[in-house]
């Protein structure tokens, strides 16, 4: 299966702007990318569901690892209809993963920089933020994976951007998960109908 070499750096509002202004003089336009995602955070994976606003296009992706657990995400994607969302959030609500739901709208406009894609994002969990990402094809070696990690490394610090560590991102993401649990349980009980 391919392999996504993933990082992130969170900022506030002047750096990102700084970032989308190098990016727009020195990097390839990729183009908006808005998504509005339903996600489930797993012990060990993490199970989305893309309603891919600004390309009119859905998808479910299955990542066998999560942020926070290494750079290295192998995934699997299946393209769905964007009228078949609701369902596939609630048959994954019925199979026993609501409460291990989010949802979440990202505003996301991608570049591409000396071979890797940067998604410069926001969204209300993160902020104003930005993954670093090369994809491999599938089992790619060792090697590979170190090219591909060092390459984004390389851009990164071009770009002025300090990416986060994997203790960093495993500390954000626990610190998200404990507030959305508590907020969950606080709230009255009110069944999540999908949007499209």
């Amino acid at each position: 299966m391919p392999v996504e070499i993933e990082m992130r750096a969170r900022f506030d509002e002047e750096a990102h702007d700084r970032l989308v202004g190098r990016l727009e003089q020195e990097g390839s336009d990729l183009g908006r990318d808005d998504k509005h995602i339903y996600f489930y955070v797993l012990p060990d994976k993490l199970l989305k569901v893309t309603d891919n606003t600004a390309a009119g296009s859905a998808k479910i992706t299955l990542k066998h690892s999560k942020i926070g657990q290494g750079v290295a995400f192998p995934e699997t994607e299946i393209a769905i209809a964007r009228e078949d969302v609701p369902a596939a959030v609630r048959v994954f609500n019925a199979l026993g993963f609501e409460s291990h739901m989010h949802e979440a709208f990202n505003r996301r406009h991608n570049y591409r920089l000396r071979g890797v894609e940067i998604a410069v994002k926001w969204s209300e969990a993160w902020g104003h933020h930005a993954e670093f990402e090369v994809l491999l094809d599938d089992d790619p070696s060792d090697a590979a994976r170190q090219e591909a990690t060092d390459r984004i490394f390389a851009v990164a610090k071009e770009l002025d951007v300090t990416l986060m560590t994997e203790r960093e991102l495993a500390d954000f993401t626990a610190a998200f998960e404990a507030a959305e649990q508590a907020r969950k349980t606080t709230m009255p009980f009110e069944e999540v109908e999908p949007q499209t």
